[in-house]
This record gives C-alpha cells, sequence and structure tokens, in this order.
C-alpha cells in the first residue's frame, strides 16, 4: 500500500508540473484533422522519412543514463566565461546583410531589408527545470529587449532548446510572422500567438512571404515533444530564398538521404547552417556526428557552412568544444569552406553570396 500511496503521488505530482503553460499544448479539432491529412503522419505521429531508433541497435536508456551519470567529459561545460560581443540589433545599417549569433540554434539575419530570427533561446535554460540544462557564462548577453521587430520568425520544432517559452512569449508583439512546422502552431496560439501571426506547414511545400521572399519547407531527421507524448507536431528545415541569397535553415537532424536529395532540388546555397553539437554514437540516428555535418554540407551543394547546436548548452557526453574542433579538423580536410564565429559578432553575408 506505501508503493501504491508514493506512486500515486508521484504521479500527481508530475501531472501538475506539466499543466504549466510552458509546456504548450497539443493540436486538437481542426488542426489534428489537418495533421492526420499529412502522409508524414502514421500510427498516430509523425514519421521521419527512413527508419530512425531513438538509439542505435544495442543500446539502451539505462546505458545511456549510466553514461551521463558517469561518463560524461570532465569538460562538458567551460570552466571560463566564453568570449563574446555585443552587436547592437536595433541601430544596425538597413543596407548590411548579416548574422549573429546567440550561441547554440539562435541566430538574428538581416538579409536584402527583413529581420529574422531563428529558434531564439534567451531564458537561460533549455529545461522545463530551469537548474538542470542551464546556459554556458557568457552565452547570454542578449535578451529579448535587444531583438529588434522581426519580419519572419523560424521554429525548427517544439524541443525545448529551439522553442523557448519565455522568449518566444516575450517576442510576441514585436513578430511579424512565424514560419512552423504543422502542430506547434498550437503551442503558439495557446501561449497569445494570433492565426495570422503563423504559417505552418507540412515538408514539401512552398511560402511566399513578399517579393523576392520565398521558403519551401524541407525535411529533417530528428524528433519532437515537450512532454511524454513524441511526434504529435513535426521538426523542419527550411529553404530560405531571398533576392541576392538561398539559405539552408537546417533545425536539428541526424544525417540522411534527405541533405542530398534538397541539394539537388534546390541548391546551390550560399549558405548551409547545421548542427555539429550535442551528437553521440547511442543516438546518431537524430544528431549528426561532426564530420557527418561537413558531407551534408556537400550533399547540400553548400558554398560554406554555419556550425551551430553548440556552444551554449550542455545535451551529451563530449567536450563542449569537441564539436567546433572536430568539424574545423574535417573541414580542413576535405577542404569545405565553414564560418566560425564568437558570439554576438557580425558575420558579414555579402562577402559569401
Amino acid at each position: 500500500m506505501i508503493a501504491i500511496a508514493i506512486i500515486a503521488v508521484l504521479f500527481i505530482i508530475t501531472f501538475t508540473f506539466i499543466q504549466q503553460p510552458k509546456f504548450g499544448r497539443l493540436p486538437y479539432d481542426y488542426e489534428l484533422k489537418r495533421i492526420k491529412n499529412s502522409p508524414n503522419f502514421r500510427k498516430g505521429k509523425f514519421q521521419n522519412i527512413n527508419h530512425t531508433p531513438d538509439l542505435v541497435e544495442g543500446a539502451n536508456y539505462f546505458t545511456v543514463l549510466y553514461d551521463f551519470l558517469f561518463k560524461k567529459s570532465k569538460r562538458s561545460i567551460p570552466s571560463h566565461i566564453l568570449p563574446s560581443k555585443k552587436t547592437n540589433l536595433l541601430t544596425l545599417d538597413p543596407d548590411k546583410n548579416v548574422l549573429v549569433w546567440f550561441g547554440h540554434s539562435s541566430y538574428f539575419m538581416q538579409i536584402d531589408g527583413k529581420k529574422i530570427l531563428v529558434d531564439p533561446v534567451f531564458s537561460g535554460s533549455a529545461s522545463p527545470i530551469k537548474f538542470t540544462t542551464k546556459s554556458f557564462r557568457g552565452s547570454d548577453i542578449y535578451t529579448t529587449n535587444d531583438i529588434p521587430e522581426i519580419d519572419y520568425l523560424f521554429i525548427s520544432h517544439d524541443h525545448w532548446d529551439h522553442l523557448d517559452y519565455e522568449t518566444v512569449v516575450k517576442l510576441r508583439h514585436k513578430t511579424k510572422k512565424v514560419i512552423t512546422g504543422l502542430g506547434v502552431g498550437a503551442h503558439l496560439q495557446y501561449w497569445g500567438y494570433t492565426t495570422d501571426q503563423i504559417i505552418e506547414k507540412d515538408w514539401n511545400e512552398e511560402i511566399t512571404l513578399a517579393p523576392g521572399f520565398i521558403v519551401n519547407t524541407t525535411p529533417a531527421r530528428h524528433f519532437s515533444g515537450r512532454e511524454f507524448k513524441r511526434n504529435r507536431t513535426l521538426w523542419m528545415s527550411f529553404v530560405f530564398k531571398t533576392p541576392t541569397m538561398k539559405i539552408f535553415i537546417g533545425g536539428d537532424s541526424g544525417y540522411d538521404t534527405h541533405f542530398k536529395k534538397i541539394g539537388n532540388a534546390f541548391g546551390p546555397f550560399d549558405m548551409a547552417i547545421l548542427e555539429c553539437g550535442q551528437y553521440n554514437q547511442y543516438w546518431k540516428y537524430i544528431h549528426m556526428m561532426p564530420e557527418e555535418v561537413i558531407q551534408a554540407g556537400v550533399d547540400l551543394n553548400a558554398k560554406t557552412i554555419l556550425p551551430v547546436h553548440w556552444s551554449k548548452f550542455s545535451l551529451s557526453l563530449h567536450a563542449w568544444d569537441d564539436p567546433i574542433i572536430r568539424i574545423i579538423e574535417e573541414s580542413k580536410r576535405r577542404n569545405v569552406p565553414i564560418i566560425t564565429t564568437i558570439i554576438g559578432a557580425e558575420v558579414d553575408l555579402k562577402t559569401i553570396s
């Protein structure tokens, strides 16, 4: 009886905890009908193009948990404050084409007069329990107050390190349009965004945002979910075309055939922005190893690669700087150009277009 009582109490605590607004809500009614009509939604959830196990064959969650507790790199978190630079985004020359990276997968772009923000996380945490996944010292020099009015906000998927409740709520009145995958709009509407602000799409659709500004929604190899139910919303990558540039916004993805297909259909790209961190052989199907990032850039036919998804949160077992060390080595070995920058610095996009 005591064991049953303990289980019941834990269930009640967990159920109560996940009722907080930051968990969002799942799609329902007309939203769910649209999702069920998607060719990528089968057996009650969204599916990757190819078979994608959560863990590699032979691995299990007990092994992964053991390694997280006892085999994580002692350098998974930097011992020093990360270098950074504060660029005033509110007073940028409107004629500049620039990118400013905020660490992890968050970055700002100003291209051909439009202001774009991707997967912003300014709350200092990538978890519903703040003290468990705190951002590195020096990686939080920007807040939502530093962000100007945004023409296009891209949300690649609804994981906590890409869709941050505190951040998007504060940016709601600064954001004209949000471009995201099917189902993610339910979270945003729950948090106060209007249907006019949200553009939700399936893979392989085209959006004309303004004359010369076109988005093609493309696949990724990943998963989704903010609590226990997985894959009820769609994870995305994007082809973003402006009057002068073509950029691949990768989101999170394991390596797969979709990169080559996207490159054949939409390449060449001026730049491919690809995740290079938080990898491990245990979950290689859903996150690329650094060497695979270079191959993905080659598949996409990209002039250069900007590696992201590192330098802010420790979500894997590797040392915090292992991603950039390995990708630099591989880029030199294969003679593939990459962009390296510190948090907050301007990257002049006119030099790569």
